[in-house]
């Protein structure tokens, strides 16, 4: 039962109204109705009167609750922001470590409120904020004790960032542990410590790897929009994403060969001969250089297996054989250009 249910119960039992019990806590009516609809919370000081006014415990009251709703914990940070525009920081703060001691395990709660308390203090250029470090680190390593993955995570990039700006590389680095092995967003924080403490070439290719690991999902995206456009017989659209994946092959220096095999399939679809030529045409002529893109400049500091020399052989042999034995292509059929192309 949320607090303001309790209230509400009790209230009742107690023959009180709403007016009735506004008057003896010195609050307004709409305070109290409020609280009963869970549109907002009494204040901190409120909750021991407002327990003695209905003859219940603080349990009874706080309904021994050990997690709040979204909308709960919403108007908690809605109150914090209008306080913080209000008061004092440090009057702020010290609401703040009451309402975290009346709801020690909610997690979601203390992380919010003390990501708020450790930016505004920044913000505001707040004196002698030293004194709130060991609050505000303990509060986010209360946080990791969650069950909850998100929440570790959050807490972990929050003492992340903590320490990143106290320039406690190494501590900031044992905090990558919470994030998954595949998360890309571990890579680019450990390429961060790299570049902090002068280890520049392992940033390099911390990043180089992110970029090339992120030209494939993109062009996997981009291809995947497309089909569904087809699906759709939006036929603008699946040109638009067509387009988007060949920029995107220039972009990150993909090569030749990714750059005109990404609009084959709709050319084919379009039975564009002319387009299905020359978008063909290209690629045979670019197999040779399929794998240019381990020389490119942008991923210089990544090592890539060398290909066999036999390699650019066999795709330009499985390219002519689709391209004359599958059925997408027989509109080509007697078309002389197509057929000297593989002469």
């Amino acid at each position: 039962m949320q607090i303001g249910q309790v209230i509400r119960k009790y209230r009742k039992e107690n023959n009180l109204t709403q007016e009735e019990m506004a008057n003896r806590l010195g609050v307004t009516t709409p305070a109290v109705n409020k609280w009963e609809n869970g549109n907002s919370y009494p204040d901190i000081l409120l909750l021991t009167p407002i327990a003695r006014l209905l003859h219940i415990s603080l349990d009874t009251l706080l309904s021994y609750q050990e997690d709040l709703s979204d909308a709960e914990i919403g108007n908690i940070v809605q109150e914090m922001d209008r306080r913080l525009k209000e008061d004092r920081y440090e009057e702020v703060f010290q609401w703040a470590k009451e309402i975290i001691e009346t709801y020690p395990n909610c997690k979601m709660l203390i992380w919010q409120l003390a990501t708020i308390l450790d930016a505004q203090r920044l913000l505001q250029s707040v004196s002698n904020t030293e004194k709130y470090d060991t609050y505000i680190i303990n509060w986010f390593e209360r946080v990791l004790e969650s069950e909850d993955e998100k929440m570790r995570v959050r807490a972990a990039d929050s003492l992340f960032g903590y320490y990143t700006r106290k320039e406690q590389y190494e501590k900031a680095e044992s905090f990558l542990k919470y994030y998954s092995e595949q998360s890309p967003e571990r890579k680019r924080k450990q390429a961060v410590i790299y570049s902090k403490t002068g280890r520049c070439q392992e940033a390099y290719k911390a990043y180089e790897e992110l970029l090339f690991s992120g030209y494939q999902m993109l062009s996997m995206i981009f291809n995947s929009i497309y089909m569904l456009a087809m699906q759709d017989d939006n036929l603008d659209k699946a040109c638009e994403m067509v387009k988007k994946q060949q920029e995107l092959a220039h972009l990150f220096e993909m090569g030749t060969y990714y750059e005109v095999s990404c609009q084959l399939e709709l050319a084919v679809a379009e039975k564009d001969a002319d387009a299905v030529i020359d978008i063909v045409q290209k690629m045979l002529e670019s197999v040779e250089e399929l794998a240019s893109f381990t020389n490119a400049e942008l991923y210089e500091h990544m090592t890539f297996k060398k290909l066999e020399e036999s390699f650019a052989k066999g795709v330009r042999e499985n390219l002519i054989k689709q391209f004359q034995e599958d059925e997408v292509f027989e509109f080509l059929k007697g078309d002389i250009r197509w057929e000297n192309m593989f002469k």
